[in-house]
Formats: structure tokens, C-alpha cells, sequence
């Protein structure tokens, strides 16, 4: 038995995330389906997060164990083949030790989060970025990020549905960055994050830079420790799942 690593490439838009649904397709069925017909084996693929519905990946790590004798290249080749037309591609194939593991030998992940500000609706980045139609108050935003930064208690921020033993985490990065065109892209890295930590942070940090909250309001909603006190949610399709590291590891 054989552990690849993967590092996976995916447009989250048709499908219901990352993790195999019931009720429609995830790209880790597509994923699974695709090594099954290359070696016959009954396939599970295990990934280093669990996107949402919408939510993109520009290089996930994920790893599936294979009994049949294959070269990373070759099982990168097939999959790529049989995994189109779906908007998913294989990056990355390498042999592991049977110990490593995509999700519990991780040490942190990033996420970068897009928004375009422009009042016209968006052709290109149509399903890739939020789109907001007036300018925002980039230091403002700023400002307030650095107070989520820290350990914390991040009840205020996480789903109803999140099913993480505690709502603690300790946010290592987050960064407002404006770039060209009215674009804006908002960085996060910490070693795990709660199911919808960061579109929550995002979703106050755009309220912020609207003018309809204050830098303070960010903090007052984090000390409230309750979900009633936030005040929005950021749609998935800006999310991007950026990367995994691993100790001793550059990521593919």
C-alpha cells in the first residue's frame, strides 16, 4: 500500500463542497470516482479542510492510499483525464510516509478572501469574487482584522452548524489588502479554522468598511461570544482555500 499526497486545484461553483454529499456532487467524490477507475480499489480521499458550498481551492493537500503498483506521475496523468470536464485538476502527485496525513499533519492553513468593488456586475470574475458596489474604507477594515488577530473564543464567528469540540482558535494572519482596479483580498492563516470563521470575519469586516460598523463593533461582536451578534456573513464564492503547510514540507 502506497500513500500519495495530492495538491489539488478546484472551482468550488458546482459543487456542494469538498466533502461527498448526499444530495450532490463534492469534489471529493469526483476525486475518489476518478482513482477507482484508474486502480479498481474502493477509493477515500482525505483532504486538509472541508470547503463549503461555492468555495474554491488553488492548491488543497489531500492524500488517498493505493495498493495497485503506479507512479505519481502516471495516477496524476489519469486523474486529470477522467476528471474532466469537472473544474478540478490534480497539481501535484508524490509518494508520502504511511504517517502523513493531509488534515491531522497539517500545522496551518491559508485562506485568501476576493472582493471587486465596482458598480458594474463582474463577466470574468463572475462566481470568483464578492462583488460590492461602492469603495470600502480600507484602513478601517484594517483596523479592525488586527482585533480578531490572537486566540480567542470565536463563538461569535463560527456556524450553528459547526461541529468543532470548542470555538477557541488562535488567528495567526489576518490582512486587508487593496490591489489594482478596486480589488481587494483579505489573507488568513491560523492551524484550523471553525466552519464559516472566515466568510464571518469577512462578512463584519466588509460592514466595517461601508461605514456601517466601526473598527470597535468588530470587537464588541467577538466579546459577545454569540452568534446574534454578527452582523453578516460573506458569500462562499470569494472564499479560496490558498494552502496547507506541513512541518519539514514546502507545499505543492
Amino acid at each position: 500500500m502506497t500513500r500519495f499526497a495530492l495538491t489539488i486545484e478546484f472551482d468550488g461553483g458546482p459543487f456542494m463542497g469538498w466533502q461527498r454529499q448526499a444530495h450532490g456532487p463534492s469534489v471529493q467524490e469526483a476525486v475518489e470516482r476518478a482513482v477507482t477507475a484508474i486502480t479498481g480499489e474502493e477509493a477515500v480521499v482525505h483532504a486538509a479542510g472541508r470547503t463549503d458550498a461555492g468555495v474554491h481551492a488553488l492548491a488543497m493537500r489531500a492524500h488517498v492510499d493505493i495498493a495497485r503498483t503506479i507512479t505519481p506521475f502516471r495516477l496524476m496523468e489519469g486523474l486529470n483525464a477522467l476528471l474532466r470536464p469537472d473544474p478540478i485538476a490534480i497539481l501535484d502527485c508524490r509518494e508520502v510516509a504511511d504517517d502523513w496525513h493531509a488534515r491531522f499533519s497539517c500545522v496551518a492553513r491559508h485562506y485568501e478572501y476576493r472582493i471587486i468593488t465596482r458598480r458594474a456586475p463582474m463577466t470574468l470574475a463572475r462566481g470568483l469574487a464578492w462583488r460590492i458596489p461602492v469603495s470600502l474604507d480600507i484602513d478601517a477594515m484594517a483596523q479592525a482584522a488586527a482585533m480578531l488577530v490572537g486566540r480567542h473564543d470565536f463563538t461569535t464567528f463560527r456556524s450553528a452548524h459547526c461541529q468543532a469540540d470548542s470555538p477557541i482558535r488562535t488567528l495567526d494572519r489576518l490582512e486587508v489588502i487593496a490591489g489594482p482596479g478596486g480589488t481587494i483580498v483579505i489573507e488568513a492563516s491560523a492551524r484550523s479554522f471553525l466552519h464559516h470563521q472566515v466568510r464571518s470575519m469577512v462578512g463584519c469586516l466588509a460592514l466595517v468598511g461601508r461605514g456601517q460598523w466601526r473598527p470597535d463593533d468588530v470587537r464588541r461582536a467577538l466579546e459577545a461570544r454569540d452568534r446574534a451578534a454578527l452582523g453578516l456573513n460573506a458569500p462562499p464564492e470569494g472564499l479560496y482555500f490558498v494552502r496547507a503547510d506541513y512541518p519539514d514540507e514546502v507545499s505543492g
